[in-house]
């Protein structure tokens, strides 16, 4: 059950996730890098997690731009053995198709995954009206993940609470993956409105979930990742 969980290496240090790459890899699915790591130390970020035991890395940099910018962002971190990417789906269906169409140059075993991000888990219904959203958040989620699939992308980032309405709308030939995981006997994470547990996420028909400061930080993350499905 464990090859569901990805880790989030939510830290600027690469010699930290390093560390915690060697750590856990042999327990879990994968790893998750965003900004912090990839603007200090560019994509290069890929192969020193890969040479630390690292099977899959997923570059979650959501891309948001022009079609022909993200389809040259998807053929460079694609390039560099990301396994999975994000991009919003704000960004409309000609930015998607294009991030398709260059996913599908690459040889079928190394293609990167294509997710959408319908609406971040810091973002509650309040946030969402403030920049100019009036559609109830589930229905928002469920519209650009329909929008996402239609577009060839190959899944979606949802919060716990979007799982089992996006896993019914969008079929089990949808790749699922959750943030805004709480741990137990833990305070919530402040910048997470929209979260949930592990166990739960999953059984609603998550493929993954994903797990950051609760996990890394733990002073036994072997014992966390037990205490995070039990």
């Amino acid at each position: 059950m464990t090859r569901h969980i990805l880790c989030a290496l939510d830290t600027g240090s690469l010699d930290e996730a390093v560390s915690i790459t060697k750590k856990l890899s042999p327990h879990i699915g994968g790893f998750k890098v965003g900004h912090g790591l990839t603007l200090n130390h560019g994509l290069d970020v890929i192969s020193r997690l890969q040479d630390a035991g690292a099977q899959r890395i997923f570059v979650d940099l959501k891309f948001h731009d022009i079609p022909n910018v993200v389809a040259l962002a998807v053929r460079e971190a694609g390039r560099r053995g990301a396994w999975m990417v994000t991009m919003h789906v704000t960004g409309g269906r000609a930015m998607m198709t294009a991030a398709a169409e260059e996913a599908a140059m690459f040889p079928a075993e190394s293609r990167p995954i294509l997710m959408g991000v319908a609406v971040l888990t810091s973002l509650d219904q309040t946030m969402l009206n403030e920049v100019g959203i009036p559609r109830p958040l589930d229905e928002q989620v469920l519209e650009l993940g329909k929008l996402a699939m239609q577009s060839e992308l190959d899944g979606m980032i949802c919060s716990p609470h979007e799982v089992a309405s996006l896993r019914t709308t969008l079929g089990h030939g949808a790749v699922l993956v959750t943030p805004g995981i709480k741990m137990p006997n833990l305070a919530n994470n402040p910048d997470q409105q929209r979260s949930g547990d592990a166990k739960t996420a999953l059984a609603d028909g998550a493929d993954y979930v994903v797990v950051g400061r609760a996990l890394t930080s733990a002073p036994d993350p072997i014992a966390a990742l037990d205490a995070l499905l039990a």
